[in-house]
């Protein structure tokens, strides 16, 4: 945002704001850029022109709604269709749009297609916000994420409104459901205006559930995966025989890892709630395998569900959470420890196994550092997993929602990885638990990493010019 605080090019900034710029680190301008969209959005919520009649909503409900959608998470202390008016759930879904994309690609955006330039410390904002390795081809990358997300949330948008003008929902209602749950399913954000259960109601509409299912797997495989994907398929019907380049080891690893992650979810599920008359033992098998499926993919951070949360077993919820905490893939638009992190621990154990010095993965050596970054993330999510779980267990001890532990690592699970789903409790919460759900939720989506390091006087770590010896330590 540094430069964004100065559109005029042609004059010089005042002193004030120069000084600001300067102290702006990229990732200082990306969390920075999250809690101003928050905050507008925030005190737009809480203005009666936002209300349904006849509803109150608090300050403090009113910000939970706005950072669970800039965070696109769908934790809501308040039911989105009958709290909010139509002012009220665009101002939801606009703020879940900036937040899939990030107001610093936005403006971006934007900015280059008046005819702005954009300084390195902004393509460096950017390259932090799409969780970019190198600056090259850069704003490119910016143009096919936003063309290529209205595209795709367009074309759901679609299918989405058909779908649900054959299930009896009057035109323009059925409009209107298109575009909203589109944009909330790509964007991972959870949010629905159909009711308090989700799309249970629509549990047995293949379409809608594989269209969901579609958006939300397009949002959280990240837009680097999307952009090689989409370069293999462009060379593959191109007239000039062209040599395919081979995916990148980050679209290799988070592409197997999601495919695991899915596959395995679905099969745990089937397994586990076949019988379960609270979930899916009513069900006929087809409509089982969807609904796992179903399951398995929403835990992406994705926050949809077919089938009641509350119901499932103690299993389901544990196996949930730890999906829920894993999340999504680096650059798009979901939350969590990410499945690239997961899968460089994963490859350096694997390493360790085979006698390895070096963390070799698809006949490529993965550098120490990205080792080092991968075992920070967990632990800083895993002890925000214990923190938070401990905190609701204290605050929410005598809520009137009768939870269990299991239920509280399910909902700090879920804000953590910006999921959206929940047991129940969420709108039961004190205070002080909405408050820690809400710093959960912002952690999630901005990155634990970048949250502290924008907290610190600077971004980069150069070498050390003097070393200290080294000394080995008995572990294991």
């Amino acid at each position: 945002m540094s430069e964004f605080l100065n559109i005029n090019e042609d004059k010089k900034p005042p002193v004030a704001i120069k000084k600001l710029q300067n102290k702006l680190s990229p990732t200082r301008i990306v969390v920075l850029s999250f809690l101003l969209i928050i905050t507008v959005g925030g005190i737009l919520l809480s203005l009666p022109i936002s209300h349904s009649e006849n509803t109150d909503v608090s300050v403090i409900d009113a910000f939970f709604t706005a950072v669970s959608a800039v965070c696109v998470t769908g934790l809501v202390t308040l039911t989105t269709v009958s709290t909010w008016n139509f002012f009220g759930k665009l101002v939801i879904l606009s703020l879940i749009q900036i937040g899939g994309l990030s107001l610093v690609t936005v403006l971006t955006f934007v900015m280059a297609n008046i005819g702005k330039k954009i300084s390195l410390k902004n393509r460096l904002a950017i390259q932090t916000a799409l969780n970019k390795p190198s600056l090259g081809g850069l704003m490119p990358m910016v143009k096919f994420v936003i063309k290529g997300t209205f595209l795709v949330e367009f074309i759901g948008a679609v299918i989405l409104f058909v779908s649900f003008l054959t299930k009896g929902i009057v035109w323009y209602k059925a409009v209107f459901y298109g575009i909203f749950h589109s944009i909330s399913a790509f964007c991972n954000a959870g949010f629905d205006i159909i009711g308090e259960e989700s799309l249970v109601p629509y549990a047995d509409s293949f379409v809608i559930n594989f269209v969901i299912m579609t958006l939300i797997v397009s949002g959280c495989i990240g837009f680097t995966v999307w952009n090689e994907v989409f370069d293999r398929v462009k060379s593959l019907f191109s007239k000039q025989r062209k040599k395919i380049k081979d995916f990148s080891l980050h679209t290799k690893l988070a592409l197997i890892c999601t495919g695991i992650l899915l596959v395995s979810g679905t099969i745990f599920f089937l397994i586990v709630e076949r019988n379960n008359p609270k979930t899916m033992g009513n069900l006929p098998f087809v409509q089982k395998l969807l609904a796992s499926m179903f399951q398995s993919v929403t835990t992406r951070t994705a926050g949809f569900f077919t089938i009641p949360q509350s119901g499932l077993t103690e299993a389901s919820k544990l196996f949930s959470s730890i999906l829920m905490i894993l999340g999504g893939s680096p650059g798009g638009t979901a939350g969590g420890i990410k499945t690239v992190t997961i899968a460089i621990v994963i490859c350096s154990v694997f390493s360790i196994i085979k006698g390895r010095k070096k963390i070799v993965a698809f006949k490529r050596t993965i550098p120490v550092i990205t080792l080092q970054k991968a075992l920070a993330i967990i632990s800083l999510m895993t002890a925000l997993l214990f923190i938070g779980t401990t905190i609701l267990a204290i605050t929410e001890d005598h809520t009137v929602f009768p939870h269990s532990i299991t239920d509280l690592i399910f909902e700090v699970s879920s804000a953590l990885g910006t999921v959206g789903l929940t047991t129940g409790i969420t709108p039961y919460l004190s205070s002080i638990g909405k408050i820690v759900l809400m710093l959960c939720m912002f952690t999630g989506r901005t990155g634990p990493i970048t949250l502290l390091i924008s907290l610190t006087h600077s971004s980069q770590i150069g070498n050390e010019v003097i070393g200290y010896p080294n000394e080995d330590v008995i572990i294991g």
